[in-house]
């Protein structure tokens, strides 16, 4: 007998954008939810998947930055809202349909989605639901068991609550972007982050699996307001606390860690990628560096005789520790050091991780067929279950590609009402011609 999914018979509609949204739905489904796409013919949700519906091809063919935003062999193709490497890597394991929200029979579709389901997630800008109609207090009556997630950047209360903003926004917002930078002078060149999509994606998971557990002993759904930006600030705890105790403002670290010999390090041949990061953290750990390196006279220097001198000195220390790596191969690095349980590991690009062997043994990558864009590697689950298998039981969908499977299904619609639909605009797989 086939093992069951965690979440198998759990129903999930979800209204996402961009990456926190629809990164939590995907893990929803890798759990074993039934998880519906709701989108709309009539608009583009900019950045979820792509920048455009419509890119110029050439935007696209002679770009050699890279970038989330890419398309397979940099062709855009013929429907470009369906091969966005941006949505795709997140995509698995959902059914995708389409319907008009904006008008009010758009509306009586949904709700009667709503009425057969048992998670609602939407991560749009506060007042979206709002103009839409569809907040907590109108989805609970039309579901009174429906759990609904709410989680824009700042949450849905609050006086930043009307605030746009995406992830880098957001990180600025909470000191992240203060912390996570090389050097105050790097502030305004800096590269920037998005950590706030990913906490903020599975912090709505493991919300939902709490609020299902709940309801199973009430029967009643409720509302989760998630803040996105609280996920990360919950990441910089010992910040605010040094400010709260010692009224400090803590500076930039870089590579750095305020108790330990860390840094990333130069190795051979000396190309660009060609790093490796080092943690010596205590005494046991410098001396396996020690025997690591053979030892060197300035191994025994008094300045580096203990953690609070080698701190002091960790300019120095930086140095003779570079003058070495950059005589080896970064894996040669890893190897040596780990060898003497020094953490140590190199510094990768996206090449090193498809042929990393550690992720290859793990079977983290998987192999997965979608019509628009062919078969390719995509990252995997982020966790593994000793008793429950888990696979990529559907491949990121097109645009409307289950609405027969939602509407004559699971709605019961007639063809006749499904063709009228079509002729509405509600159900479709291609973008409006006024659609960029």
């Amino acid at each position: 007998m086939a093992k069951k999914m965690p979440l198998e018979g759990i129903r999930v509609l979800e209204i996402t954008t961009t990456w926190a949204g629809p990164y939590s739905a995907m893990l929803l489904g890798d759990l074993g939810a039934e998880v519906i796409r709701v989108e709309s013919l009539k608009h583009f949700a900019t950045t979820t998947r792509g920048i455009f519906a419509r890119p110029p091809a050439a935007m696209y063919a002679n770009d050699d930055r890279g970038g989330w935003f890419q398309y397979p062999n940099r062709d855009v193709g013929e429907r470009p809202w369906n091969r966005s490497t941006f949505f795709n890597s997140h995509g698995r394991n959902r059914y995708a349909m389409t319907v008009d929200l904006e008008s009010p029979r758009g509306i009586e579709i949904f709700k009667r989605l709503l009425k057969i389901s048992d998670l609602f997630v939407e991560n749009n800008a506060y007042g979206v639901m709002e103009k839409l109609g569809l907040t907590y207090d109108v989805v609970s009556e039309v579901n009174p068991r429906i759990i609904m997630i709410r989680l824009p950047g700042y949450g849905i209360k609050g006086p930043y609550r009307d605030w746009r903003g995406y992830g880098v926004q957001c990180e600025g917002v909470v000191g992240h972007a203060w912390l996570n930078q090389y050097s105050i002078d790097d502030l305004p060149i800096r590269s920037m982050t998005f950590s706030m999509d990913t906490t903020g994606g599975c912090a709505a998971v493991m919300a939902a699996i709490m609020a299902l557990a709940r309801r199973e002993k009430t029967g009643r759904g409720q509302l989760i307001d998630l803040c996105q930006a609280q996920t990360v600030a919950l990441c910089l705890g010992e910040a605010y606390m040094d400010y709260v105790m010692n009224g400090r403002v803590q500076e930039t670290m870089g590579n750095r860690h305020p108790t330990a010999i860390q840094g990333v390090y130069r190795c051979a041949p000396g190309g660009l990628d060609d790093y490796v990061a080092i943690t010596i953290y205590n005494d046991e750990e410098w001396e396996g560096f020690c025997r690591a390196i053979g030892n060197p006279a300035w191994t025994r220097e008094p300045k580096f005789a203990d953690a609070l001198s080698r701190y002091k000195n960790h300019d120095e220390l930086d140095r003779h520790i570079e003058e070495w790596t950059s005589q080896h191969n970064k894996y040669d690095v890893m190897h040596i050091l780990q060898k003497e349980r020094v953490p140590a590991g190199p510094v990768m690009n996206e090449a090193d991780v498809y042929s990393d062997p550690h992720v290859k043994e793990r079977n983290f990558l998987l192999e997965i067929t979608q019509k628009w864009c062919g078969t390719h590697l995509y990252p995997g689950f982020p966790w593994k279950y000793k008793r429950t298998p888990q696979k990529a039981y559907l491949p990121p969908p097109g645009l409307g590609e289950h609405n027969e499977y939602v509407y004559k299904k699971l709605l019961k619609v007639s063809d006749e009402e499904y063709d009228e639909l079509v002729r509405e605009h509600h159900i479709g797989d291609v973008y409006l011609p006024s659609v960029r």
